[in-house]
């Protein structure tokens, strides 16, 4: 479980255009935040069989936002996943299938990450 919203991909873009290094700070600032939540979940035994199916359910805090729009942060949870240890890499040989669910939870706005089975 990692905390959001880390931003949309809206806000990216437009940190992109605003500044010449603003894209950047704010991925390492999504990407710290996803691998501080990973170390938390490797520290409680969650473990992956990596190469399986993995599910991913976004809790937005309202319906204004597009789900694709928020989706785009699959990487920030990768990239964040490399930096803790929990993945070696983002490639073909790991990832390879995702499945997004979206909800809405206005008190508590989160991704939650999950391995499937099939």
């Amino acid at each position: 479980m990692i905390p959001m919203p880390l931003m949309t991909l809206n806000q990216y873009v437009d940190s992109e255009r605003g500044s010449l290094f603003g894209g950047a700070r704010i991925k390492k600032q999504a990407t710290d935040t996803a691998a501080m939540f990973v170390q938390r979940a490797m520290m409680n035994g969650v473990k992956f069989d990596w190469g399986k199916p993995l599910r991913f359910d976004w809790y937005w805090h309202d319906r204004r936002t597009d789900p694709d729009n928020i989706a785009f942060q699959h990487k920030f949870v990768f990239d964040g996943m490399m930096v803790a240890g929990f993945l070696t890499n983002d490639n073909w040989d790991n990832i390879v299938e995702l499945r997004d669910r979206f909800f809405i939870d206005k008190a508590n706005p989160r991704v939650e990450v999950y391995e499937l089975d099939d």
